[in-house]
């Protein structure tokens, strides 16, 4: 059970920090090319959050694989674990856009 909730942990941590980061480095880059960071930061963080979940997953067909597996031979607790790990994923994800999109916001109210 505790190693169940560390994979849980880790897989929103990653893709929490997946989103996070890769908006972080690319308002950076847009900074260098003199381009609006805001704006670049949130379309990337709109557009990679599939790729953040794939990533804290593993690969995409690994965990397909153990959910085929699972339907097919009957164990439904690794199915039901493997769907657990792609929620956690999905929701780190979402909360790295969110924050995304508050700094964002904040960031249009700051330019008042």
């Amino acid at each position: 059970m505790v190693f169940f909730i560390n994979n849980l942990i880790y897989n929103f941590l990653i893709a929490f920090g997946v989103i996070i980061g890769a908006s972080s480095f690319a308002g950076i880059g847009a900074l260098i090319n003199d381009q609006p960071p805001l704006k670049t930061m949130f379309d990337v963080a709109r557009s990679i959050k599939i790729w953040a979940v794939a990533v804290a997953l593993g690969g995409t067909f690994s965990s397909f694989q153990v959910i085929e597996d699972g339907l097919f031979k009957g164990e439904i607790k690794s199915v039901i674990k493997q769907m657990a790990y792609i929620v956690t994923a999905f929701i780190g994800a979402n909360v790295g856009y969110s924050v995304i999109k508050l700094i964002q916001r904040c960031g249009e109210v700051w330019m008042k």
